[in-house]
Order: structure tokens, then sequence, then C-alpha cells
């Protein structure tokens, strides 16, 4: 029998949609995509890409976080950008949130994100 949990948390942006920021399986967690929104605000920050995509990890770290867990515990990782040309950018963000061993990823260019966001990311926590 599954042991099956939602993850819900303030210090992330509330839902925009029909889904939970989270979701725990057993030891495994999935994890609903987050875009840079500050989430007592649920605005986009300001800045560039470099800000955007440090508030998304710092998202995506809290709902981890609520779940028991860590960005370390990621065992794999999506990342859209609406602009593929931000892919050393994000690479270098990410550099100061994960350590290695890296876990696995893709990096997807896509037309249009929620709410005029830069960069958004999901993934596959393991705790």
């Amino acid at each position: 029998m599954t042991n099956k949990a939602i993850i819900s948390t303030d210090n992330a942006p509330a839902a925009i949609g029909t889904y939970s920021q989270a979701v725990k399986v057993n030891n495994t967690v999935y994890l609903s995509g987050q875009i840079p929104l500050d989430p007592k605000t649920m605005e986009l920050v300001e800045g560039d890409f470099a800000a955007q995509a440090h508030q998304m990890f710092k998202n995506l770290s809290a709902v981890c976080e609520a779940a028991g867990g860590s960005l370390g515990q990621i065992v794999k990782l999506n990342i859209f950008m609406e602009d593929l040309g931000n892919f050393p950018v994000v690479n270098e963000v990410m550099a100061q949130y994960f350590s290695e061993p890296y876990p696995a990823r893709a990096a997807v260019g896509v037309k249009q994100l929620p709410k005029g966001a830069m960069v958004e990311a999901d993934g596959i926590l393991v705790i």
C-alpha cells in the first residue's frame, strides 16, 4: 500500500492552478513547477534572469524542506526557459544551490511560462 501525502508550505508560492506544490509517495516527492514568484506577494521578483533563477531555486528549496528533504536530494530536475541563451546563467545560479553529484537534468526552451516568468523548474526528490 502506498503512503501518499500532499506537501504544502507558505514559504513557497501558493499553487496558481489545480495542482499541489508537491506530492509525496513513500520516499519519493514529485515537485510541481516553481516560477520566481515572491511567496509573500505572489508577484514575480524584479530583476534579470539570474534574479528570477535564484528565486525559483529558493521556492523549490522551500518545498523540498516542507517535504523533509533538501535540494541536494533531487534526483531529476527539469528547467524550462523562454530563452535558451540563458543556459550559461542557469548553470552559474544552479551551482550555488547544488553540489556534485548533480541531479539528472533537462533544460527545455519554451515559448511562454506562467505570469510572464523567464524560468521554471520542477523535479523529483528522494528522501
